[in-house]
């Protein structure tokens, strides 16, 4: 009986596209096919999937997800496929969970592009992910940050955010460290007090174990046995990117998540998160992973936004 069979055609932009998502002589498609247990047709720029539903289902998720990673780069490799067949599979530690959270819920990936940002955690150690206001860019990193913690496979947080509207000149704001960096930093303070019981990360910061400080606090610095995690990395300079990423010590992580769209730098100056993207996209050892609108998970209305800037960008006040 056929019953439970089904077909799923998906028009692909062009015979340009096909070729590169299909892989060499076919062999990302073989993969799919294997590892699902699909059958996939393809003829010029239609792709037609058939198969039982749940696999079908499947096999378009990692399609579109291949697509979609194929627009921002430009190309695939295997380690693409495989990873993105973890994700929708839901095998792997890619479907596990990061932590547990102070409610005691786990944290973990609730979308195929937090999935693949969570396997790109786990298996480099310099993810630079990019992506608008609300699909968890900061938040699964320090969730994961926390539980390499909590296992002991690192001694240490650094958190680190540039204080951009302050120009870095600290010194001329009023109060101690802490006072003046603090509405900088706040995010990340709300992201492990979710994570974390007040407490714990109260005791935590007076043993240095967790740090928490602005950009230009980690020049000339060299951490082992960390997780570093910078935020809003499009406000920083090509130099101070360079700086950043050359504090990675032995057994260190390091992260950095964006919006390229949310940039607060003069216009003369180049964001340092595009600029690593551009120069580290073919480093080993380096993931580059892109969320977008569809890996939002706030309220439901923060996506209809974030299309809608999107969709109709504000113009420019320059004449």
């Amino acid at each position: 009986m056929n019953e439970n069979l089904v077909t799923h055609p998906i028009t692909l932009e062009s015979r340009e596209e096909a070729v590169l998502l299909f892989g060499p002589r076919d062999s990302y498609l073989r993969t799919i096919r294997d590892a699902l247990g699909v059958k996939l047709v393809a003829r010029g720029d239609l792709l037609q999937i058939e198969g039982p539903s749940e696999a079908v289902e499947k096999a378009e998720r990692a399609v579109q997800q291949l697509r979609q990673l194929l627009r921002r780069r430009g190309r695939l490799q295997a380690e693409d496929v495989r990873t993105v067949l973890d994700v929708v599979s839901g095998s792997g530690e890619a479907a596990g969970h990061l932590t547990l959270m102070e409610s005691g819920r786990g944290l973990r990936a609730r979308t195929d592009g937090q999935g693949r940002y969570v396997q790109a955690l786990r298996t480099h150690d310099v993810v630079l992910c990019v992506g608008p206001a609300g699909t968890g860019k900061t938040y699964l990193a320090v969730g994961w940050a926390v539980g390499l913690l909590r296992s002991g496979q690192v001694r240490k947080i650094v958190l680190v955010r540039p204080a951009v509207e302050a120009g870095e000149r600290l010194g001329f704001l009023p109060g101690d460290l802490v006072a003046k960096v603090n509405p900088y930093l706040r995010p990340l303070f709300d992201a492990l007090n979710e994570i974390m019981d007040a407490e714990t990360v109260k005791r935590y910061m007076d043993n240095d174990i967790i740090e928490i400080l602005p950009l230009a606090y980690m020049r000339g610095r060299t951490l082992n046995n960390a997780v570093i995690i910078l935020d809003e990395g499009q406000n920083a300079t090509p130099a101070q990117m360079k700086m950043f990423l050359t504090r990675l010590g032995i057994n260190s992580k390091i992260v950095v998540t964006g919006d390229l769209t949310q940039t607060d730098l003069p216009r003369s100056i180049k964001s340092g998160l595009e600029d690593a993207v551009q120069r580290l996209r073919d480093v080993e050892g380096v993931a580059i992973v892109y969320l977008d609108e569809s890996d939002i998970i706030r309220n439901p209305l923060v996506t209809r936004i974030v299309k809608a800037y999107e969709d109709h960008p504000p113009k420019s006040k320059r004449s």
